[in-house]
This record gives structure tokens, C-alpha cells and sequence, in this order.
């Protein structure tokens, strides 16, 4: 089969790859009909998250094409989308409803530490060895375990542009809203106008929010969250201090009830955050999750979505415990939301597909990376069909 395969950093390429195979008796064997790429894609694209060549992608659906001998609620032909975590739906922390926690799925990098290159989570789809090293779906075929608890049968009646974010990047919006309590009313804050910032402002105002405003250094972006997602915008240009009071001032200068973190530790970064960087051994930045910290009203709560995958010196924890700050973060129980998303697109209560800028065919996969990762041609989101 082709499928899109990591090299290295700034390396992807159309490759041709033996078929994947049932191993275990709850397996499924999927064909792709369509896949996107991920903002947490270009963390291994850009070689901060480093792996072995596999296929990358967590963001598929597709036809059911084989099964395995314990597949009970799944049979050939049917049409689902799966959640990006691998999660088996029968240990302690799939039974608690954080699925990404799971205790079965990634069992050679699997603890309880959490630390940076050891005892990791549950595993991910495509998503470097440490999180199980299970080929991805930016492929025409992709093996998907635990079938019996992960796949979801979709209408046949809505297209998969309507669906196919069902699979992350909406219940990791969701998750994001969800983790701050918005029962309505309320100021939620986003950083980040990529395709989980603008799926968090849309669960926002399915949750009730009074005010949704978005933040982000660029202005198409901005205006594509505003086109889709109807949230006032502010652009971050001098620095965190402006945007923080901005926030502020639409707040009765308390800040936001809600800010979520929609961007990780690899934000746009000047010369002065790059030295701080070397000079700490770390990667990336957290003046994001810093920025969220200050934006935040007192006893608010900060959600992090994006990714931060070491440790970072200076956290501010003087400001999280003198503001008595909630701070949660994680993967995004995807099996979780993923039902009762399902039934807001069904009833026409939101709309996903409006964030796609460009439609590539899988073969362009090098070119997709890199328009994707460089924020050219007005890139926002990309959908990628792996038969072309």
C-alpha cells in the first residue's frame, strides 16, 4: 500500500509499504477514505519528538475491510471514525474515562512516572515510538486494535469532511471546554487559532459561553476562527503583556474565566526565547501556558491542549497558587465526547468543515507537511485523500 512515512526531521515521503495485518483477535483492518494532518504531526515532523520511520497520522476514518475473530459490533463495509488514542475500554483508567492513560496499549513505555523518555501513557495512533510505535492512518490501509471499544459507525448520509474531525481535533476542543467547567456565561480565552482553537471556541459556544475570544500571532488564522467560529480576535503582536491586558479589559479587567492553551511548547519564538531555550536544555517554550496564567481570572481555570513533552525552569507557580489557578491538561479522552459530538453534527448543531483550506491527494504528502508547517498559502487545515 502507499502511505505517508516519517524519515526524519523535514523528511515525509509517499512510500510504498507492506499492507497491515490482524495480530490480535479485536483488530480490524481499515481502509482510509480520508485522513488530515495534525498540529501534533509536525512536533515529529520537525524532529523535536524523535522516532523511528512508521507511518504517521491519527486523524482517519474509512471502511471496515477485515476483522478480527472477537469483533462483535463491527463487520466489512461498515463506515467509522476512530479516536486517536489506542485504548483497550477494560483497564482501570478506560474505565474512569481517560483513556489515554491506558494501561494495556503501550506496554513496553508504560508507567506511571510520566517521565520524558520513560514510562510514558497509553499509545497513540502514528505517534512515535514511545507512545507505542503503532503505524498511523495517513495510509490506505491501518491496523486498528481494540476495535470493540474505538470505532464509531457514522451516517451514511454526511460526508467524511463532516466526520472526519470527530477523530481528535473536536473532542480535543471539546476536552478543552469541557476540563473548564463552561456551563454557561462565562469568558473563554483561547490560544491558538489552529484547528483545536477554533474547535475549542465552537465547543464554547455549544457549552453556553457568553464571550469567546481567540488569540494568535497571525492574522489569516484570526480570520478564519472569526469566519467559522463567530469569537473576537486579538492578535498577538508585542508580547504577552498586551494580549493579557486586552483580555482584561473585555473582562472588568478580572481576566477570563477559561484559557485554553491550544498551541504547546513550540510557539513562534524570538531570538531572546530560543537562547532561554538552550540555556535550560529545554524544547520549545511555555510562554503560552505563562500568557493563559496571567490572562486567567483568580480561581480560573487554565486547560493545556497542547502538547509539552519535557520539563520547563521558572514555571510560574508562585502566580498559580497566589491566583488559586486549576490547571488540567492531558491527552483528550476522545472515546469520552466522541458519542455526544457525534449527535451535535448529526443535528446539524455545529459544523466542522468549514477550517479546511486545502484538499491534497496523499502522493503530495511532502508538500502538505510543509505548506502545513510553514503557515503558507493560508494553510489552516489539511484533509488528504489516500487514493490519489
Amino acid at each position: 500500500m502507499k502511505a505517508a512515512v516519517i524519515h526524519g526531521p523535514g523528511s515525509i515521503k509517499y512510500d510504498t509499504v507492506e499492507d497491515p495485518k490482524i495480530i490480535a483477535q479485536d483488530d480490524i483492518i481499515l481502509k482510509v477514505t480520508s485522513t488530515a494532518i495534525c498540529g501534533s504531526d509536525l512536533h515529529i515532523y520537525s524532529g523535536a519528538m524523535p522516532t523511528a520511520p512508521m507511518v504517521l497520522g491519527h486523524e482517519f476514518m474509512g471502511i471496515v475491510e477485515e476483522t478480527g475473530s472477537a469483533v462483535t459490533h463491527l463487520k466489512r463495509g461498515d463506515r467509522v471514525v476512530v479516536p486517536f488514542p489506542i485504548a483497550c475500554g477494560n483497564c482501570f483508567f478506560c474505565n474512569h474515562d481517560v483513556p489515554g492513560n491506558c494501561e494495556h496499549s503501550n506496554p513496553e513505555h508504560y508507567g506511571p512516572e510520566g517521565g520524558i523518555l520513560t514510562e510514558k501513557g497509553g499509545a497513540l495512533f502514528g505517534y512515535t515510538d514511545l507512545y507505542g510505535g503503532y503505524d498511523g492512518g495517513q495510509a490506505q490501509y491501518v491496523r486498528v486494535p481494540y476495535a470493540n471499544y474505538g470505532p464509531r459507525v457514522v451516517p451514511e448520509d454526511l460526508s467524511d469532511e463532516q466526520l472526519l474531525f470527530l477523530t481528535d481535533i473536536f473532542p480535543t476542543g471539546y476536552t478543552g471546554v469541557d476540563w473548564g467547567e463552561v456551563k454557561g456565561g462565562e469568558t473563554v480565552a483561547i490560544f491558538g487559532s489552529g484547528p483545536v482553537g477554533i474547535m475549542a471556541a465552537k465547543s464554547a459556544w455549544l457549552r453556553g459561553a457568553a464571550q469567546v475570544i481567540v488569540v494568535d500571532t497571525l492574522q489569516f488564522r484570526l480570520d478564519k476562527a472569526k469566519a467559522t467560529a463567530g469569537c473576537t480576535t486579538i492578535q498577538w503582536q508585542d508580547g504577552p503583556k498586551d494580549v493579557v491586558e486586552q483580555i482584561r479589559s473585555l473582562t472588568n479587567g478580572r481576566g477570563a474565566d477559561v484559557c485554553i492553551d491550544a498551541v504547546g511548547f513550540e510557539p513562534d519564538r524570538n531570538l531572546a526565547d530560543r537562547i532561554k531555550a538552550t540555556i535550560n536544555f529545554e524544547k520549545g517554550s511555555t510562554k503560552v501556558l505563562e500568557a493563559c496564567m496571567s490572562a486567567v481570572r483568580r480561581s480560573g481555570i487554565v486547560s493545556v491542549l497542547g502538547v509539552y513533552p519535557v520539563n520547563y525552569d521558572n514555571f510560574p507557580i508562585g502566580q498559580f497558587f497566589d491566583k488559586g489557578i486549576i490547571l488540567k491538561g492531558g491527552q483528550a479522552p476522545a472515546h469520552k465526547h466522541i458519542d455526544k459530538l457525534l449527535e451535535y453534527v448529526v443535528q446539524g448543531k455545529v459544523k466542522l468543515d468549514d477550517i479546511i483550506t486545502h484538499r491534497l491527494p496523499l502522493s503530495e504528502i511532502s508538500h502538505a507537511y510543509d505548506i502545513f508547517k510553514k503557515r503558507e498559502d493560508g494553510c489552516v487545515k489539511v484533509v488528504l485523500d489516500p487514493w490519489k
